[in-house]
């Protein structure tokens, strides 16, 4: 018989950091569509007057500010960018395709064309924008802006410089703690997981695509087993305790593939017309579900719905309902979240409740507790703005790449002080009327990226600043995990990221035989 080393036992249990959900700040938007703002007889126009009157003022307060020695015949305007694009969807070819109208040619992955044209708009009228600078500029339908220039002969406004409305501002709290280890412009990226015993990180991930044709149910095995705790060795189980939570960040589930595997002529024929076979399959919410369960017992979940997942369309997409996920949903700390969301992350030390109340009222004073202001902080907090990636790929679109990038035009949108121009033009959302809450009132400790094609971060440096100083911002892209296999840690004391690749043998990425 062989001689096994006994496992090696650590001095002190292993125990994952307290930190807990705090509630949110008075200027964080809540992207929940109640009774009061959950109507859809409302014209799209009204989200455009309701940003262009939310930012208009920061915008020219930077122009004044940046253009105060202009003389001349240059001027500056603002208004709203609307760009005209030919391979841009159109519901006039939409209806003409319907009617056996032979429709224009369009591009499934970028809108982008050499007949484009920019335009700025406001109440008063529309004016084409011209000029070198404009292809320098990132500019895409729905950013608000200040053009400096002058208007042409034949009616167009040529612009020698643009203007945004800047970052906005930062609780000054959370930036003297991002500014005591961050004394650069950069970050450490995949440096030491275990630096600090008192650091916390947080786990990001996005594109688990369960129920895809090639699935990636083994990495994804095993970063359950990492997760919580059940991998490597002793010195891997206590870099792992100081996890504190998983954020999962959209596509969970894959496209729903039918069972007949997409069927002939008929088929697809009697599907049209709403006579679609009995094809849908309950496994890959039983198997989310079994692994949700899994990560529960260890540490906190949030889970937002993507694209790809069973959930509405239009953005916001709503919480998942916590029915559908069985044992995990038992969980206090499984949380199912909007898509996009603000995640406000802390010590315990942070929120202090109430006293507790007797009787019936008890439960109502806690749930009352929740929505109101939030309470004095005595320790530090971290705001995580998650998106499950749609805003950004939808940007994409609009522009030539290279030189534009994924990673660029997150950074771009915090700049804008918008996280989603491009709604409603391209991509869909709720037809607000009175307010505009993709408007960022306040600029995160960290913005982060789900189903991107690849890992990105960047943080600080010229181009960040904005109102009230610098700001630091650490921009995350977490990539698809299937194809890629890689979750993101992020150190919420220091904002410094790491990587992790979960891979098999004779597979490239996650699930893609090589």
């Amino acid at each position: 018989m062989s001689v096994v080393d006994p496992l090696a036992v650590p001095a002190t249990p292993l125990t994952r950091p307290p930190t807990s959900v705090l509630p949110p700040a008075q200027r964080t938007p809540s992207f929940v569509l109640s009774a009061s703002n959950r109507s859809y007889k409302h014209q799209y126009a009204n989200i455009y007057f309701a940003r262009l009157q939310l930012l208009r003022k920061y915008v020219l307060a930077r122009a004044r500010r940046r253009w105060k020695d202009v003389s001349g015949k240059l001027c500056y305007i603002i208004g709203t960018v609307y760009m005209d694009m030919p391979l841009k969807p159109n519901v006039l070819e939409d209806i003409g395709r319907d009617v056996s109208l032979s429709p224009c040619a369009t591009s499934a992955h970028k809108y982008h064309s050499p007949d484009d044209q920019v335009m700025l708009e406001d109440e008063s009228g529309r004016i084409v924008l011209v000029g070198e600078r404009l292809r320098a500029a990132s500019l895409v339908t729905g950013v608000i802006v200040g053009v400096l220039g002058i208007e042409t002969n034949g009616g167009e406004f040529e612009i020698v410089d643009v203007c945004y409305a800047g970052m906005a501002p930062q609780p000054s709290k959370g930036l003297e703690w991002a500014k005591q280890k961050q004394k650069d412009s950069t970050m450490d990226v995949d440096g030491a997981l275990g630096e600090g015993q008192g650091d916390e990180w947080v786990a990001l991930v996005s594109g688990l695509e369960i129920g895809a044709p090639s699935p990636a149910d083994a990495q994804i095995q095993m970063l359950i087993e990492y997760l919580s705790g059940e991998a490597g060795g002793p010195d891997d189980q206590a870099i792992c305790s100081r996890i504190s939570r998983l954020v999962i960040a959209g596509n969970s589930f894959s496209h729903s593939v039918s069972a007949s595997g997409g069927g002939n002529e008929d088929e697809k024929e009697k599907r049209r017309y709403g006579h679609d076979p009995a094809n849908f399959s309950h496994h890959p919410t039983l198997t989310l579900s079994a692994h949700l369960l899994d990560i529960a017992r260890s540490m906190p979940v949030h889970i937002l719905p993507g694209a790809s997942d069973p959930a509405g369309t239009l953005l916001p997409q709503q919480p998942f309902p916590r029915a559908m996920f069985r044992g995990a949903s038992a969980y206090a700390s499984f949380s199912c979240e909007t898509n996009p969301t603000y995640i406000r992350v802390g010590p315990p030390s942070s929120f202090v409740p109430p006293a507790p109340e007797t009787g019936k009222g008890k439960q109502k004073a806690s749930a009352s507790t929740s929505k109101g202001a939030p309470p004095p902080e005595s320790g530090p907090s971290r705001t995580i703005l998650v998106s499950s990636g749609q805003p950004v790929e939808d940007m994409y679109k609009y522009l030539p790449s290279p030189p534009h990038t994924r990673l660029a035009l997150a950074c771009e949108s915090l700049k804008w002080r918008h996280l989603a121009p491009t709604a409603p033009d391209t991509l869909w959302c709720h037809p607000y009327f009175a307010q505009d809450p993709f408007v960022l009132a306040e600029t995160p400790d960290v913005y982060v990226v789900g189903n991107q094609p690849a890992f990105g971060t960047r943080t600080g440096g010229k181009g960040m600043e904005g109102e009230g100083g610098e700001k630091r911002c650490r921009v995350v892209l977490v990539p698809a995990f299937r194809k890629t296999g890689v979750v993101v840690l992020l150190n919420l004391r220091t904002l410094a990221v790491r990587t992790l690749q979960f891979a098999v043998d004779g597979m490239g990425g996650a699930g893609e035989a090589t």
